[in-house]
């Protein structure tokens, strides 16, 4: 008895052991996935979205050796009457509002600061479009009606075989891909699992195979789309995201902080989400868009693609908001009204015409209520009044 006894402690020592050095060998992994599961925690989700480096593999884009370019600061202007009830209810951490290229509203809540790099979750999809654009003008992507697997052929087989850059662009792949964030299992949730533990997007985004519809019949938010997006790119250039970010759009822009990545592994950038840009960065790079590419006397984004791309293209619902190239055009907008979207309350809201760029950061737990982002569209077509 004793024999069996001693036989036993001992094998229980020994698998104490084993589990403490897989824990120390996996211990970034464990951490990491620790972290995505807690991110989003009332307690807290507004530091985290200030910390996103501090939890997963990332990289520094270059924001250059040349001068910060400058925002001047205008009259302060005052804003609507909802706007303090709105910053409360939707969990506000940030706001900046241009008018004609002039700052005339900025605040902070919630402990933020002007140089925390806050998560751009979708946002970082109108980026991408962006440098597609550049892409697309220097003649690297020929014709947006090629199919992806000619610039990414280990999507061949796949759900992705047989769409066309356009159709990633415009989320008209027809590919099956379950967006619900409330759901533990559903793809962007496994997706987001795939990051934390160090795994390969394009693996993931290759091991896809049901589509619901024929590419380009359907338009349905497909945020893998946009992974796609990245990897025509890169196979288009030979080189990858944050390299070309840095040298055809952030250093040009003349940001104040070197924005990061997220990234996958073996460093593929998060494209679909993934970018962390200080509030007054995020504005400069929205008041470029507003002026159809232009920043200081140098044309970086061409104006034909910044007009294709922010137009209603895709088919969506008819009197529903529209989409374009990464990009999405409210129900109701006039011409130049736009904006970028991200989870969780993240908005760069351009108005052309009125000549006005809103950022606002946010850690709104209850984004995907009914009415709250018609509500935040309200809000700022009332800000856009106000600047007037």
């Amino acid at each position: 008895m004793r024999i069996v006894l001693k036989w036993i402690v001992r094998a229980i020592i020994a698998l104490i052991i084993a589990v403490a050095l897989v824990g120390f060998w996996k211990r970034e992994e464990i951490m990491r996935l620790l972290a995505v599961n807690s991110l989003f925690n009332e307690d807290r989700i507004v530091s985290n979205f200030s910390n996103m480096d501090g939890a997963f593999l990332h990289r520094e884009i270059s924001n250059g050796s040349g001068p910060v370019s400058p925002l001047l600061v205008g009259a302060a202007m005052d804003m609507p009457t909802t706007y303090e009830t709105w910053v409360t209810d939707r969990t506000v951490t940030s706001t900046l509002v241009l008018k004609d290229g002039q700052i005339v509203h900025e605040a902070y809540y919630q402990g933020t600061k002007p140089d925390d790099r806050r998560i751009s979750w979708s946002v970082a999809k109108s980026y991408l479009s962006a440098l597609f654009g550049i892409l697309v003008d220097e003649g690297a992507i020929t014709s947006l009606d090629a199919p992806v697997t000619d610039y990414a052929p280990m999507l061949k087989g796949g759900a992705y075989d047989g769409a066309t850059i356009r159709n990633v662009l415009q989320m008209t792949s027809g590919v099956t891909f379950d967006e619900d964030y409330l759901d533990y299992d559903s793809d962007i949730n496994r997706m987001g699992r795939v990051l934390a533990l160090g795994g390969k997007m394009d693996d993931f985004a290759a091991g896809l195979t049901k589509t619901f519809v024929q590419p380009g019949e359907t338009w349905q938010y497909t945020s893998i789309d946009t992974h796609i997006v990245g990897m025509v790119a890169r196979g288009a250039t030979g080189r990858d995201i944050p390299d070309l970010m840095a040298e055809k759009l952030i250093e040009p822009l003349g940001l104040e902080h070197s924005p990061l990545y997220l990234t996958d592994g073996v460093g593929v950038a998060f494209v679909l989400g993934g970018l962390n840009i200080t509030t007054r960065d995020y504005a400069r790079f929205g008041q470029m868009i507003l002026q159809s590419g232009m920043w200081q006397g140098q044309q970086i984004v061409p104006a034909d693609w910044i007009a294709a791309s922010t137009h209603a293209s895709a088919p969506t619902e008819p009197g529903r908001i529209g989409y374009g190239y990464q990009w999405w055009i409210p129900a109701g907008a006039t011409e130049g009204q736009f904006m970028g979207r991200g989870i969780y309350g993240q908005y760069l809201y351009i108005d052309q015409q009125a000549g006005v760029v809103i950022v606002t950061t946010a850690a709104d737990r209850q984004f995907r209520e009914a009415g709250v982002n018609d509500a935040n569209i309200d809000m700022f077509r009332e800000i856009v009044i106000a600047t007037e």
